[in-house]
């Protein structure tokens, strides 16, 4: 039996070859414009989760107290908390991380050496860096360039310049590539660097590096001691502490440990890029909305073809029904006609798909993809998303040719055998 109606449903759509490729075609171009567009929105999301995982801490011990003193002390319920007026007016407190060195030594310890990867602390300050009539402000980061290269590994970033000369060169610069380009620096220029409060300085460019990410191709790298010294802060205290792990996705029971170890606020890198990955989400949601769209729209033109398959062929389908096939073969017949047009449409799609993609992956056009700097598209290969789009094409198609077949299926063969317009 199934021999029978497959060799009639290749027969009613070869009968149509040119409704029947018009509708492939369409089905195969939407499905590799599917496909492609998933491809591009996921290997962006894929490339800036690699990129940044690469080049950023995936924690960060901050300068923020986890319970801070309260600004009202008399609603505090306790009695164990006093407050003392030392002046009128004071500067509000800075985030600073006191006695570091005790917390990198517990970081180095036993207890954590099967988690922790690299320690790096930090000294961020906001300067204005001159050079000639050009002027810019940047966030100048200083740090021990060692255990700052286990983390972001600048020193395989430099597209000049090299790590020895930063070491050994008095207030030394490493620019990010961004900067560099703002301000036209090269190596060895020599710029002027002015702190929020103190003196200007003149700095040297050691090198510039170019890791791909927005965020950090717009910072400057100096020692820890310059950074110490711009920001005046004590040999003992840092703006925050870097931190890499073994295991970046699962890192919030290791941050919750440490907030209660260090009694500092600690942020993992999902939490400090929330609103971009939020972004990657929204734009997700918008592509799958896109995949159903456009796959229904594929399913009326399955299903267009069909209903004309149906009208006119209604004197064999009378026929077939005289002839004793049940009403049920005949609705799969044409189901098995609206799979066989939608699986030929999606995998000429998905063939199409691979072309495509390889060729947005060759295009060599270095631009800035919102948090990325990219030399080409980001594209993931993940066969998944072919899997996903070629399924939902061929189910949409298979149950667009429900309605055809349903009508079929009611027609009563006298009446059509009688009824002559037929």
């Amino acid at each position: 039996m199934f021999r029978t109606l497959f060799t009639i449903a290749l027969r009613h759509l070869f009968g149509r070859k040119r409704q029947t490729l018009t509708t492939i075609i369409g089905v195969a171009v939407s499905t590799m414009v599917l496909i492609t567009t998933i491809s591009l929105t996921r290997g962006l999301l894929d490339s800036f989760v690699e990129t940044i995982v690469d080049v950023a801490p995936h924690i960060t011990i901050k300068g923020e107290p986890v319970d801070p003193l309260p600004v009202n002390l008399l609603s505090d319920p306790g009695n164990s908390r006093y407050a003392f007026v030392d002046e009128n007016i004071q500067k509000e407190d800075r985030d600073e991380v006191r006695n570091y060195r005790q917390i990198v030594n517990i970081l180095g310890s036993r207890s954590y050496a099967e988690e922790v990867v690299a320690v790096s602390p930090y000294v961020e300050s906001r300067v204005i860096v001159i050079k000639g009539n050009v002027s810019q402000p940047v966030l100048m980061r200083g740090v021990m360039i060692e255990q700052e290269n286990a983390i972001s590994r600048v020193g395989d970033r430099l597209t000049v310049g090299d790590l020895a000369f930063f070491e050994k060169t008095p207030n030394a610069l490493l620019v990010g590539k961004t900067v560099a380009a703002d301000l036209g620096l090269e190596l060895h220029d020599e710029v002027t660097v002015v702190p929020t409060s103190g003196p200007a300085r003149q700095c040297k460019v050691a090198g510039v590096f170019f890791s791909g990410v927005s965020a950090v191709d717009n910072n400057v790298f100096v020692s820890l001691k310059f950074g110490q010294i711009l920001e005046r802060l004590p040999a003992d205290k840092v703006t925050g502490i870097g931190l890499k792990v073994r295991d970046p996705l699962a890192n919030v029971p290791l941050t919750r440990e440490l907030e209660r170890v260090t009694g500092y606020v600690c942020a993992t890198w999902q939490e400090e890029n929330a609103s971009v990955l939020a972004l990657f989400n929204r734009i997700g949601y918008i592509v799958f909305s896109l995949v159903a769209f456009v796959g229904v729209v594929s399913g009326f033109g399955v299903a267009n073809i069909l209903v004309t398959t149906v009208f006119e062929k209604s004197r064999d389908i009378a026929i077939m029904k005289s002839c004793g096939f049940p009403a049920g073969a005949l609705v799969g017949m044409f189901i098995l006609e609206g799979f066989l047009v939608g699986f030929a449409g999606a995998l000429a799609g998905g063939i199409l798909a691979t072309g495509s993609i390889s060729f947005l992956a060759s295009i060599p056009a270095e631009a800035s993809h919102g948090p990325l700097t990219k030399s080409s598209f980001s594209m993931s290969w993940n066969p998944l998303y072919f899997f996903f789009v070629i399924f939902i094409t061929v189910m949409i198609s298979a149950i667009a040719a429900t309605i055809p077949s349903i009508r079929a299926a009611k027609l009563e063969p006298v009446q059509v055998l009688r009824d002559s317009s037929l």
